[in-house]
């Protein structure tokens, strides 16, 4: 039987161990590999869809761990580069084109839009926001109308139980599971001693809520996440550093503050 692992880390992407504007990791190459040392498991949990993380999950090297995509409406096993087959997606942009004009025409989702446009409002090439495009369970997109005609965009969604949430840059449409709720589960199946979450955007709050320890990351391109629980005590804590090079302080100083880096390999 596999030991439970000593950390169970979930973590954002783009804004937290991705750069926001390269989306590289290479910051936080030194945690990643003390992780991996001290048995560690790491959880990607982002927004991003099951081609584009099948593809980071493996150049990062940690295909051994399931992965939580499309914002918590899916889980990616283990090993797996099948991408979900469902009708989630065909249901949600229904009930999104049946919404009254003024309500739809300032919602502009990944369905709208061609490859080419995918990748120039994300900075993605042209394999990436292909594999971007290819939605299993979710729809993001950006809203150009007036905070006034966003609410009631939203509450008109709700009526299809469909949730708005705000991530790093889009605004993403979904049944309403979040990164919380496959945390949950993937924590009671792991059991591991203590959890660890990391993300920058208001779609990680519940995220960094429900680990044993939240960490919001810096990125100066958003506004940052309000005050939250647990801040005072110091189980949420904030880094100074943006993205991966935050990611990689805050991570090291956890594994030395919950004195799990006995017998790690040294890495400089």
């Amino acid at each position: 039987m596999t030991m439970p692992p000593p950390l169970l880390v979930f973590t954002d992407l783009d804004g937290t161990l991705l750069s926001h504007t390269s989306y590289r990791w290479d910051a936080a190459t030194q945690a990643l590999d003390i992780l991996r040392d001290i048995g560690a498991a790491l959880v990607i949990a982002s927004s991003k869809s099951a081609p584009e993380i099948i593809e980071i999950r493996a150049q990062l090297g940690w295909t051994n761990c399931p992965a939580i995509i499309e914002n918590g409406a899916g889980i990616l096993p283990p090993e797996s580069t099948d991408t979900p087959k469902t009708e989630t997606y065909v249901r949600l942009r229904r009930a999104l084109d049946s919404l009254p004009a003024n309500l739809r025409d300032p919602f502009c989702g990944f369905g709208d839009m061609t490859v080419a446009q995918i990748a120039q409002i994300t900075g993605l090439s042209h394999s990436g926001a292909a594999n971007a495009a290819e939605r299993a369970f979710s729809e993001p997109g950006i809203w150009s109308g007036s905070a006034q005609l966003r609410a009631a965009f939203i509450d008109a969604l709700h009526d299809h139980d469909i949730h708005a949430r705000e991530g790093g840059r889009f605004l993403t449409l979904s049944y309403g599971r979040t990164k919380a709720d496959q945390m949950a589960a993937l924590t009671d199946a792991f059991a591991p001693r203590h959890t660890l979450a990391l993300g920058d955007a208001p779609n990680d709050i519940e995220m960094l809520q429900a680990a044993d320890f939240g960490v919001i990351v810096a990125n100066p391109h958003r506004d940052p996440l309000p005050p939250m629980p647990g801040e005072d005590t110091g189980r949420i804590t904030r880094t100074a550093l943006a993205g991966p090079a935050g990611w990689n302080t805050a991570v090291l100083d956890m594994i030395a503050r919950l004195n799990l880096n006995e017998g790690a390999t040294k890495h400089g």
